[in-house]
């Protein structure tokens, strides 16, 4: 349940913040659409590297996924190393 909430927060904040920059339903239903697929891509991506591909071929496919989706090649998140 925890882990649910913690994932579902960062969509619920988007939300807010859409509705209170005057976003229509639509325009909102479209952000979190998007923050739904920038998850996922994220998550594909912890679960390729926890596969043992390697960074590399996990980070081509994190990239494949982000295009057109979100700002940078990373799904608008990249961390440090």
């Amino acid at each position: 349940m925890k882990k649910t909430l913690t994932a579902l927060a960062p969509l619920l904040l988007a939300a807010t913040l859409a509705q209170a920059q005057g976003h229509s339903d639509k325009e909102t239903k479209a952000d979190v659409e998007r923050h739904r697929a920038m998850a996922a891509a994220h998550e594909a991506a912890a679960k390729c590297l926890e596969s043992g591909k390697g960074h590399d071929a996990c980070m081509k496919e994190l990239q494949a996924a982000c295009k057109n989706l979100a700002i940078g090649k990373y799904c608008g998140m990249k961390h440090a190393h």
